[in-house]
């Protein structure tokens, strides 16, 4: 791991570096700090405290689901805090399904007449770290502050259930472009474990803070070895990310390539067009079909896994299972 000795501060979007800065209680004014910039004066967070991260599912084939962070606000506002690495075919449903585990569990056993659905905010915040939000178009933006409204004038219709999506791929400002402590933020989370030290960008009480705590050679040997072997499954998890794009790029490229070929056999405009569309289909599934049988070969992952990263159905990930051990 040579790598990270160059490093002098942790990557904090690995899931040892997200829990150390930001979920423990010794630390939770990072975390109010952070949240605070997060909703841009729209609240603020003066305390919280961290809550239990796993919730038992409605029934046996759904079990425990385990989140990043859960936390509770001084006034009762509840927060899931979640770092995504992986696209996935179902981000959105998940985060909503999410969503309904903080409200159902506000539910009491009984006197339900006497509680009336007094149910506290719910906030769901998503750091996605080098994707991009699924079915965004060519939209950069790297901030998406959503709730629910009114369709046709867009007034708000209910404030108290909302969603932060953050996509770190979309943040590009340089240092010198950091106009507010949300900048900031969004730039440590992206770049830390790039820097060297303490900017005069970034010179804030609670930045010396987190800069302080971030240290790679304060990790006592326990923490190192924690840390590293996040930090290697973050990597991997890049790694397939990056090798399913070009696979995908190369099958979309050759079946379009064949599509118009095809098309341009027929000798008429719409042949051409449904050649292409039908490539770039077919281009989809071949390159999916390649990833997938990728990991089914290395072993490390299980049929729901590999699904979520190839963002397909566990329905197709088997069919391609059973095609493999026939050999074709």
């Amino acid at each position: 791991m040579s790598e990270l000795k160059q490093s002098k501060y942790i990557d904090i979007t690995t899931d040892y570096g997200f829990k150390k800065v930001f979920g423990s209680d010794t630390n939770k004014d990072l975390l109010i700090a952070f949240l605070n910039e997060l909703f841009r004066g729209r609240k603020v967070i003066a305390d919280l405290y961290y809550n239990k991260n796993e919730h038992v599912g409605d029934t046996a084939d759904i079990g425990t689901v385990i989140f990043d962070l859960t936390c509770t606000a001084d006034n009762g506002e509840r927060f899931i805090i979640e770092v995504q690495r992986t696209s996935q075919v179902n981000l959105k449903k998940r985060m909503l399904y999410y969503s309904s585990k903080l409200i159902s569990d506000q539910a009491p056993k009984g006197n339900r007449r006497a509680w009336n659905y007094a149910i506290s905010e719910v906030y769901i915040i998503v750091l996605m770290d080098g994707f991009a939000m699924p079915d965004a178009g060519e939209e950069k933006y790297f901030l998406h502050d959503i709730c629910l409204c009114y369709r046709d004038h867009g007034k708000i219709f209910y404030d108290d259930l909302g969603f932060i999506y953050v996509e770190l791929v979309n943040f590009v400002k340089a240092e010198a472009e950091l106009v507010n402590d949300l900048d900031r933020w969004l730039y440590v989370l992206k770049n830390m474990s790039s820097l060297n030290g303490l900017s005069t960008y970034l010179r804030k009480p609670i930045f010396e803070k987190l800069f302080q705590l971030a240290e790679y050679s304060k990790l006592k040997p326990e923490e190192r070895e924690m840390y590293n072997v996040s930090l290697r499954n973050k990597w991997d998890a890049e790694s397939i990310r990056s090798s399913q794009e070009e696979q995908l790029r190369r099958a979309r490229e050759k079946a379009m390539a064949e599509g118009r070929a095809e098309g341009r056999a027929e000798g008429i405009a719409e042949g051409i067009a449904e050649g292409e569309a039908k490539g770039k289909a077919e281009g989809e599934v071949m390159g999916k079909a390649e990833v997938i049988k990728n990991l089914l070969s290395s072993n490390k992952f299980s049929i729901s896994e590999i699904a979520e990263l190839a963002e397909v159905t566990v329905e197709f990930v088997k069919q391609i299972e059973e095609e493999k051990g026939k050999g074709k």
